[in-house]
């Protein structure tokens, strides 16, 4: 099979040949239509992700979209000609998505939804995945609560207002003026956080009482900020950039609570990836439902031209970036 390895940190992808994956249970072999390209891929190609290392040479990526080509054994949940996305691999010496084949473990799979097309789906499952672990599995958002996403223009950060607007909470996100609209059209009230402190959109927007969900997209001194901004006693701070040093004393002054999420786990450890596929499903429930859409780049970018995909990500490109595998 047609396949693109980097053969050293920060080196140019290379076009190779391959065998194609033999089959093992609970497996599937899926043609690759489109890769989603993260700014997580691009740490991993320049060995700068201590938390998502991959050995080289490899192929890399960690999302794509494509139609199911072969089942496994003991495969009942899809069947040939599905046409599926996910998380699949990438990390943890799995066969990343830049290849013409790839074999996953259907638990890491859901149907496409079915109004997007292949390219679209490619640039969902790492950002859908970890915004919803953030803000249903962990902070459990519900009607009537007060989000507050920084970075709300990022991968990230579009997608899960989405969600959150879905479970009825009142969605606010910090964002560049430049990309004011971007937050409006994902459902969000767009915060300028350069032009207001962390106290003062505080005590404007929620009476000093704080955010009851505070999602951190950016880490660092934003995760600290996140801290302040939460609601007492009953405040929720999540993040999944989470890896500095940080001062509990804000968060803890306010009896609130901090979880973490780390979304490649389930890929490095084989643990709970069933959780993915399931998350998945409701990806796609509320993607036909017409209450989430990936917001892409501009740039149709095909399998040759991968570099220059990577390029863009680093560049800070506004919407997901995608390599189209195949019509």
């Amino acid at each position: 099979m047609e396949a693109y390895i980097v053969e050293e940190p920060g080196g140019n992808f290379r076009k190779t040949d391959l065998p194609r994956p033999t089959l093992r249970p609970n497996h599937v072999l899926v043609r690759i239509k489109a890769s989603g390209v993260n700014p997580l891929d691009t740490k991993i190609r320049a060995g700068k992700a201590s938390h998502a290392k991959q050995s080289l040479p490899a192929v890399l990526g960690v999302d794509m979209a494509g139609t199911v080509e072969e089942i496994g054994p003991d495969v009942t949940a899809f069947s040939r000609g599905d046409e599926v996305y996910g998380m699949v691999g990438g990390v943890g010496g799995l066969q990343g998505t830049l290849a013409e084949f790839i074999g996953v473990d259907t638990d890491l799979l859901a149907h496409k939804p079915k109004n997007l097309s292949m390219r679209q789906a490619a640039a969902l499952p790492l950002v859908a995945i970890t915004a919803w672990e953030a803000l249903v599995d962990r902070a459990q958002v519900s009607a009537g609560q007060t989000v507050l996403i920084h970075a709300g223009a990022g991968g990230v950060g579009h997608v899960a207002a989405q969600p959150a607007r879905a479970y009825r909470a009142k969605v606010f996100a910090t964002v560049s003026p430049d990309k004011k609209n971007i937050a409006e059209s994902c459902g969000a009230i767009p915060i300028d956080y350069r032009s207001s402190s962390v106290e003062e959109y505080v005590a404007k927007i929620t009476a000093g009482k704080g955010f009851d969900i505070v999602f951190d997209t950016v880490g660092g001194a934003t995760l600290d900020s996140s801290f302040i901004a939460v609601k007492r006693y009953t405040g929720h701070v999540v993040s999944c950039l989470g890896w500095g040093t940080h001062s509990l004393a804000p968060l803890s002054m306010r009896g609130a609570t901090y979880s973490g999420v780390f979304t490649l786990l389930p890929l490095i450890t084989g643990e709970g990836r069933a959780h993915h596929g399931e998350i998945l499903a409701h990806i796609t429930a509320l993607v036909e439902a017409g209450k989430l859409k990936p917001l892409l780049n501009d740039h149709v970018i095909s399998m040759v031209d991968i570099d220059s995909a990577h390029a863009l990500v680093e560049a800070g490109a506004v919407g997901k970036v995608v390599v189209e595998l195949g019509s």
